[in-house]
């Protein structure tokens, strides 16, 4: 068996689970550990199996709540040094495990392959987790999806990849256009017309499902980022990780 969920997702706090029947790992804790905690309980997860979280940037929606889900969950909290250094003294782990970009790591019978990307951060990161034949990608906070990125998305059977703005809403929204330029730069964040073309050019035939992920709360809206990908549903399911609560657990087969 092999579970996914997105427990949080947007720039109120990021933090993804992929679980077997024994170990699970988090990528990001952008909540509070007791957000995370409730949240996994809500949906039937449990914490007691958590056995390493990832930590893909400095960025307080990414790993705000690492103490305290370290200390809570007695695991280790995984992460760059240069993203240790790069973050809020408040916000760093004690006794971080670092980990080198392109670095394979294995904590249980999960294979965790840190994949470096473009974002306005110290040493970003996304990650492909391997268990047995399966492969999940975890992918936001995408400026421009490098060769890199592209190679390993091709391979996922599962994807949370980030849809983060429609185009028109941001350059016609509030946003003061210095934002709106870091949002679309090559350091920012994937637009629904990047994701799409991400899945239609560079996915295999072995990809489920895809959680569009990380959905900006005033530059698009879940309905618009789903229609976007509607031609693509008859390939593999689409659905929404939301920011408010956990997602379904799903199944990969």
């Amino acid at each position: 068996m092999l579970e996914i969920c997105a427990i949080a997702s947007g720039s109120n706090g990021n933090c993804y689970y992929i679980g077997n029947n024994t170990d699970a790992i988090l990528i990001d804790a952008g909540l509070s550990g007791k957000q995370i905690i409730n949240r996994m309980n809500e949906v039937g997860l449990n914490p007691a199996k958590i056995k390493a979280v990832f930590i893909t940037h400095e960025h307080g929606d990414h790993m705000r709540g690492a103490r305290g889900v370290s200390k809570k969950l007695h695991v280790p909290i995984y992460i760059t040094s240069k993203t240790f250094f790069g973050a809020y003294k408040n916000m760093r782990p004690d006794n971080p495990n670092y980990f080198t970009p392109d670095e394979e790591i294995e904590v249980g019978k999960f294979t965790v392959y840190p994949v470096q990307k473009n974002h306005d951060a110290a040493e970003p990161c996304s990650f492909r987790i391997k268990y047995n034949t399966k492969n999940i990608g975890v992918f936001t906070d995408i400026g421009e999806a490098c060769e890199n990125v592209k190679s390993h998305i091709s391979i996922c059977d599962a994807l949370f990849l980030e849809s983060n703005y429609d185009e028109k809403m941001l350059w016609d929204g509030v946003y003061p256009y210095f934002l709106k330029q870091r949002v679309a730069s090559e350091l920012g964040h994937l637009s629904n017309d990047q994701t799409f073309e991400l899945l239609e050019k560079h996915t295999n035939g072995n990809l489920q499902c895809v959680f569009l992920s990380h959905i900006s709360k005033e530059n698009n809206t879940p309905e618009k980022a789903m229609e976007r990908m509607e031609s693509l549903t008859d390939k593999f399911e689409v659905k929404i990780a939301s920011r408010y609560e956990a997602s379904e657990v799903y199944t990969i087969k």
